[in-house]
């Protein structure tokens, strides 16, 4: 009789790893950040690419060093997911999306979650609810609103995430704004949207904000890489001048994070332009030094 003959078990193949060069294969449970990329792209409505930059972002990220220049935020742990499955109509892109937040949330761990276009946010914000949690605002750094009700027809494009957030009865607070139509500009009468826009912002350099008293405990912040100044990040599909520059986005970030607890946060639009591998390194720096401001002042 011929023995049957077991084959060896294959080890069980990590996805690429945020800063894995660094920190190696870590497990959910030892990481207080864990990374979802999402590359979604659907509605982009200029340049695309957006599929493209969480790989690349987490390709750039193997090139960083952990001590950010403050702190080293590889000691919190990192942990990144496989990518989100962008297959298929968005009602079940968003519900995968939402799924794989919920799940880092109920570990009691932070998302940090790899755009993919902005779209993306509202994904994770169907997490954050699923999760139970519901009671903290959102601030959003971008040079577009992104206030429109429907965007080409389509209630679930980039240009509409954030009405769908403030019609879910989340507050907003948005910084860097540039270029919004008329509709938005009465939405955001209409939802009591807070703004500092980048008129306000970017002649005097000023990189910290006061947020409301009634404004919640907990936030999320989202950042849509077109927010920062073309001139220092111009990989995105819809860049506009005039936006902000790398240390008063990081600035301003922190301004908030000192005053608010940061309960997770997004990096959208980055499109990598190819043979520029600075941005790519540029836009996981920006990531990582997140990371390290919500260390410092958790």
């Amino acid at each position: 009789m011929k023995r049957a003959t077991v084959k060896p078990r294959r080890p069980r193949t990590l996805p690429p790893q945020f800063l894995g060069s660094e920190l190696g294969a870590m497990t959910p449970a030892s990481a207080q950040f864990h990374v979802l990329p999402v590359p979604y792209e659907k509605t982009v409505s200029y340049g695309g690419g957006t599929a493209k930059g969480p790989a690349a972002i987490i390709a750039a990220s193997n090139q960083l060093e952990r001590w950010d220049g403050a702190s080293d935020p590889g000691a919190e742990g990192l942990y990144t997911w496989p990518a989100v499955d962008c297959r298929g109509q968005p009602a079940k892109v968003i519900a995968s999306i939402a799924a794989a937040v919920a799940n880092i949330l109920r570990q009691g761990k932070m998302p940090v979650v790899l755009g993919g276009e902005h779209t993306v946010t509202w994904g994770v914000m169907q997490g954050y609810f699923a999760a139970g949690m519901r009671d903290f605002g959102v601030v959003q750094i971008d040079a577009h609103a992104d206030l429109r009700d429907r965007y080409e027809g389509d209630p679930l494009s980039h240009a509409c995430v954030m009405r769908r957030i403030v019609e879910a009865g989340i507050p907003l607070y948005q910084l860097g704004i540039r270029t919004y139509c008329e509709e938005e500009r009465i939405a955001r009468e209409r939802f009591n949207v807070r703004y500092r826009d980048a008129a306000q912002l970017v002649p005097g350099s000023i990189d910290s904000i006061k947020l409301p008293k009634d404004f919640p405990a907990r936030v999320f912040f989202t950042l849509d890489v077109d927010g920062i100044d073309p001139s220092v990040l111009p990989a995105t599909g819809t860049p506009v001048p005039g936006g902000l520059g790398w240390y008063q986005t990081l600035g301003l970030f922190e301004s908030v994070a000192k005053q608010r607890r940061i309960i997770g946060f997004d990096l959208q639009e980055f499109a990598p332009i190819k043979g520029f591998h600075a941005y790519d390194f540029a836009a996981a720096t920006l990531v990582y030094k997140m990371m390290g401001i919500v260390q410092r002042h958790r």
